[in-house]
C-alpha cells in the first residue's frame, strides 16, 4: 500500500480538551497549518460520554460533557485548525515525524512542532491485580459511561463502585441513570471530612476497605472485601466499577523515546510543556492523569506561547534539573526546571493537614509555603513558580518535601 507523505506546521495528537485548546490557540495566533489527529470517530475526549454538568467556562456557562466536547471541537475548527478523526498514530519515523493510518490509508506526517495530548485512562481490574474469576459485569468509569450514554446498553441491577474520588460519584450517577441499584462504594482511604463526602443515592461508603477478589462465572455475583479490622464480606452484585487510579496514555510518548517521569508516569516536561525532545510538547492528562477537563484545557491554551517561540526561533535553551518529591508526596508536574511560569501541581498519597512545603536544591532552601487547607489523598494542589528563578541550571535535582 502506498504511503502518503506530508508536512504541517504543528501536529497535535489527541482531540480531548487539551489538544483542542492547543489547536485553537495556535490557529488563532496565525499558525497556518495546525492539524489534529484523533483515533476516535468523534472529537472531545472523555467529556463526550460524561452526561453530567460541570463543564464549560465563564463565557459558555455550565455545560454537560457532550456539549462541552462539541464546543471545544467547534472552537478549534473555527480558529482554522484541521480536525481529523478516525486516524490512529502508529509510531515515529523521526524526531517530529509520525506515521498514521486512517480512512485514507497510510501517511507519514512531518511537523515543525508536535503537541502530544493523548490523555489518560483508568487502570482496569487486571492492572490492579484484583484476583478471582473473569466474569462479565466489570467496568472502569469510562467503559461504563460509554456503555450507558453512547451505546445505551443494559448494565445490571446491583453495583459496587470502587473509589472515593469525584469520578466515583460520576460513576454512581451513571449507574443511577441506567436504573442500577448502588450497593456500596469501597475505598482503601480513611474517612474524609463530612463536608467533603457526598452520599451517592444513599449507598454506604466503606472506608479503609480493600477489594480482595471478584466472584462468579460467567457473570459477576459478588465483590469480596476485607475491612481494616480483618473482617471479610462479600457484597452481592452483578456489576463493579473501578474508578480513578489514573495512568497517562503514554504509549506513543514511550515509543518516541521520551523520558517518562517516575511519579506521574507521563513524559518529563518543564513549565513550557517541553519534553526532552526538541520541538515535541506535551499537555493535559498525558502529563499527570486524573485532572479536570478545565485543567487539561488550561494547559492546552498555555502551550501556545512556547510552541510559537519554538516555531519562531528553532532553538531554545535546554531545560534545567529534574524536580523530585519525597513521600507522602507522589509527584509534581511539571517535573523539570526551565523557563516559563504558571504553577505546579502536586499530589499526596495520604491526607495532609495544613502542610508546610519546602523546596530546596543541593541543601539550599529555595521556598517555603504552608497551605491553609487540608489536602485529601488523590487530590491535587498547587504550588507557585516564583522560586524557579533561584534554581541553579547546572545544580542537582530540586527537592520538594513536607517539613
Amino acid at each position: 500500500m502506498t504511503r502518503r507523505e506530508r508536512r504541517v506546521d504543528v501536529l497535535v495528537v489527541g482531540a480531548g480538551p487539551a489538544g483542542l485548546a492547543a489547536a485553537a490557540g495556535l490557529a488563532a495566533a496565525g499558525v497556518p497549518d495546525v492539524e489534529v489527529l484523533e483515533r476516535e470517530q468523534q472529537a472531545g475526549g472523555i467529556p463526550r460520554h460524561c452526561a453530567h454538568g460541570g463543564f464549560g467556562t465563564r463565557r459558555t456557562g455550565d455545560l454537560g460533557g457532550p456539549a462541552y466536547a462539541l464546543h471545544c471541537a467547534a472552537e478549534a475548527t473555527k480558529a482554522g485548525a484541521t480536525l481529523r478523526t478516525g486516524v490512529t498514530v502508529t509510531g515515529w519515523a523521526g524526531p517530529r515525524t509520525l506515521d498514521a493510518t486512517g480512512p485514507g490509508g497510510l501517511e507519514r506526517i512531518t511537523a515543525r512542532a508536535v503537541v502530544l495530548a493523548t490523555g489518560a485512562r483508568e487502570r482496569p481490574r487486571a492492572a490492579r491485580l484484583v484476583p478471582g474469576t473473569r466474569p462479565t459485569g466489570v467496568y472502569t468509569t469510562g467503559e461504563l459511561q460509554q456503555a450507558v450514554h453512547l451505546h445505551h446498553q443494559d448494565i445490571g441491577t446491583r453495583a459496587v463502585v470502587v473509589g472515593d474520588e469525584p469520578v466515583a460519584l460520576a460513576a454512581a450517577d451513571t449507574l443511577r441513570t441506567a436504573g442500577v441499584h448502588l450497593v456500596a462504594r469501597v475505598t482503601e482511604h480513611p474517612p474524609r471530612p463530612f463536608a467533603a463526602v457526598r452520599q451517592a443515592g444513599g449507598a454506604p461508603l466503606l472506608t479503609r476497605t480493600t477489594v480482595t477478589a471478584l466472584t462468579g462465572r460467567p457473570h459477576l455475583t459478588g465483590v469480596r472485601v476485607r475491612h481494616e479490622d480483618g473482617r471479610t464480606t462479600t457484597l452481592a452484585c452483578d456489576t463493579v466499577v473501578f474508578t480513578a487510579d489514573w495512568i497517562p496514555d503514554h504509549e506513543l510518548a514511550r515509543r518516541g523515546g521520551l523520558p517518562l517521569d517516575p511519579g506521574t508516569r507521563g513524559p518529563a516536561h518543564d513549565p513550557a510543556y517541553r519534553t526532552r525532545e526538541p520541538g515535541v510538547f506535551a499537555v493535559g492528562n498525558l502529563l499527570h492523569g486524573g485532572e479536570s477537563a478545565a485543567t487539561a484545557a488550561r494547559e492546552g491554551r498555555a502551550v501556545t506561547g512556547p510552541v510559537l517561540r519554538h516555531l519562531a526561533t528553532g532553538t531554545w535553551p535546554a531545560g534545567g534539573p529534574p524536580l523530585t518529591v519525597t513521600a507522602p508526596l507522589e509527584w509534581i508536574a511539571p517535573n523539570l526546571a526551565g523557563p516559563g511560569g504558571g504553577r505546579f501541581l502536586l499530589r499526596s498519597g495520604r491526607r495532609l493537614t495544613a502542610p508546610l512545603l519546602v523546596v530546596s536544591q543541593d541543601g539550599t532552601p529555595l521556598h517555603r509555603r504552608r497551605l491553609a487547607r487540608s489536602v485529601p489523598p488523590g487530590s491535587s494542589f498547587t504550588l507557585g513558580a516564583a522560586w524557579l528563578e533561584r534554581v541553579a541550571p547546572e545544580g542537582g535535582a530540586v527537592r520538594i518535601r513536607i517539613a
